[in-house]
C-alpha cells in the first residue's frame, strides 16, 4: 500500500469526490464474509480512505499554531516535539508535513496493536481505533485512563468497543468538533462508513 508520503498531499486534499451511498450493515457483513475474516492487527495498516478522513478532520497547517488544548501543532495534527525545533508561527514545507504524517501514523498504528493485542480486526475497525489513538494519544487509552474500552477489547465485544470510542474533551473542556469526530469514528468502526457527520447535520452550512 502506498503511504501518504508516496502519494503526496494532493491525493488527499484535492476536490472532494462523490461519496457512494452507505451500504446497510447486513450488506457490509456479506462483503466481510466474501472477502476475508478479521485479521491480526500487525497485518493491517492505515487505509487510504482513512488517511483522507484524517486529513478532513485534522486539516493541513503549514504554520505552527496552538490546538484547542493549547499545544503547539502543525501539519496534520502533529504535536510539536522539542526535537522538531519549531515554535508557534514557524512554517514548514509540504515534504515536512508528509514526513510528520507518516511518522505519526506509524506510531499510532503501533499504538493500536499495543491496545488490541490478539484481538483480530477488519480494516475499518483498525482505522477507527487508529483515529482514536492518533487523536488522543496512546496514553489516554491505557487501562488506567480508559478501563471500559480495554475491558471491551479483552472481552472481544466489538459493539462495546464502538460505544467506548467517544472522546469529546480537550484540555478539560468539551469540544463540539470532537463530538462529530467521535460519531464519525464509531460509524467507521461499526458500519465502515467514513462519511463526515457534519455534512448530514448541516454543520458546514452557513
Amino acid at each position: 500500500m502506498l503511504g501518504a508520503g508516496a502519494l503526496g498531499l494532493t491525493a488527499f486534499t484535492g476536490p472532494p469526490k462523490a461519496r457512494k451511498a452507505m451500504a446497510p450493515s447486513s450488506a457490509i457483513e456479506m462483503v466481510h464474509d466474501a472477502r476475508s475474516a478479521r485479521q491480526p492487527a500487525p497485518l493491517i495498516k492505515a487505509s487510504d480512505t482513512f488517511k483522507q478522513a484524517l486529513i478532513e478532520e485534522e486539516g493541513v497547517r503549514f504554520t505552527v499554531y496552538r490546538d484547542v488544548a493549547g499545544y503547539p501543532t502543525v501539519g496534520v495534527g502533529h504535536l510539536v516535539e522539542p526535537e522538531d525545533g519549531l515554535r508557534v508561527g514557524d512554517r514548514i514545507s509540504e515534504q515536512q508535513v508528509l514526513e510528520f504524517l507518516e511518522a505519526d501514523l506509524a506510531e499510532a498504528e503501533q499504538g493500536v496493536r499495543q491496545l488490541v493485542g490478539d484481538l483480530p480486526l477488519y480494516q475499518h475497525e483498525f482505522d477507527a481505533l487508529l483515529d482514536l489513538v492518533y487523536n488522543v494519544g496512546i496514553g489516554n487509552v491505557s487501562p488506567e485512563k480508559s478501563p471500559r474500552l480495554n475491558a471491551a477489547i479483552d472481552a472481544g465485544d466489538y459493539e462495546r468497543i464502538a460505544a467506548e470510542l467517544d472522546y469529546t474533551h480537550a484540555g478539560g473542556k468539551f469540544a463540539k468538533g470532537l463530538q462529530y469526530r467521535s460519531e464519525r469514528r464509531a460509524k467507521i468502526f461499526m458500519d465502515a462508513s467514513y462519511d463526515d457527520p457534519r455534512e448530514t447535520a448541516g454543520w458546514n452550512s452557513a
